[in-house]
């Protein structure tokens, strides 16, 4: 019965300012027990990942002979690079665990339906943010390449590990969470707080800033390499706003049914036999 009388008079389901602190806390909580759980499976295959890591590098004294070693600064740099590279496997592993808390702290505010949809979208998250690795990986090795190209002739390259393998995890994790901004959208989208109208109106600065994106993240021995980079994100994101404006035509056939129920409702007129029972 509180239940019933709690939900009436909240039948938004508000949550107070500290309730979401809370719950966002929580969330953060699991999303770190995760990636924490996920770091130690780095440890344990951290060999194998850096032998991967580091081969564009052997490549270019293999196949192209130049002269490139990779050096480490100081006693404990090694250990420091085991961590960074051992977190970010991490973070991999655990992107199932920590979108679906992202998911979770949106979910509570959107109807039955809209979270069966939301859910969707989850499951599609993953991927899409792998997806988005597995293609800085593929670019990893010609971006050395094109980098490396601007050693003066009779020059080495002795490149220190941290910064490299510095380099390579922001180049993987930035295109990652770049394939998870489309997710975000619809999700922001279905919680009401954007509509497809307004990232309609700005596609000419997502085009700017994708094409600015893929030419800073990956840079390429031509325009064609950025081009072949920002075609699948412009096409997530376009997608994405067609999923968003298809949610707003959705959304207002619903209010418009349900103004139209109202409003037939409160014109019948009361039975006389209710009348007379009064």
């Amino acid at each position: 019965m509180v239940e019933t009388k709690g939900r009436k008079a909240n039948p938004e389901a508000r949550m107070a300012l500290l309730d979401h602190l809370k719950e966002l806390r929580n969330r953060l909580f699991k999303a770190a027990i995760g990636v924490i759980l996920g770091t130690v499976v780095g440890f344990i295959v951290y060999q194998p990942l850096l032998e991967a890591l580091i081969k564009p590098i052997k490549d270019l004294n293999e196949k192209e002979g130049r002269a490139a070693t990779l050096n480490f600064d100081g006693v404990a740099s090694s250990f420091d690079l085991m961590v960074q590279v051992s977190v970010f496997l991490g973070v991999i592993l655990s992107s199932p665990v920590w979108i679906y808390q992202l998911w979770a702290f949106i979910v509570p505010g959107l109807h039955k339906k809209e979270r069966r949809l939301a859910l969707s979208f989850v499951a599609a998250a993953v991927p899409l943010f792998i997806g988005g690795v597995l293609l800085a990986w593929l670019v990893l090795p010609n971006a050395v390449r094109v980098l490396t190209d601007f050693t003066p002739v009779g020059g080495s390259n002795f490149i220190s590990a941290e910064i490299y393998l510095a380099f390579v995890l922001r180049l993987l994790l930035a295109f990652g969470i770049a394939f998870l901004v489309p997710v975000v959208l619809v999700g922001l989208n279905l919680a009401g707080l954007i509509k497809g109208k307004q990232l309609i109106k700005s596609w000419r600065i997502t085009i700017f800033l994708v094409c600015l994106f893929a030419a800073m993240a990956a840079p390429g021995a031509d325009a064609m390499s950025m081009f072949y980079l920002a075609a699948p994100m412009l096409l997530l994101f376009f997608a994405a706003i067609g999923v968003c404006v298809l949610n707003d035509r959705r959304r207002e056939r619903r209010a418009i049914k349900r103004a139209a129920e109202t409003e037939a409702t409160a014109d019948i007129a009361t039975p006389a036999t209710d009348l007379e029972n009064l």
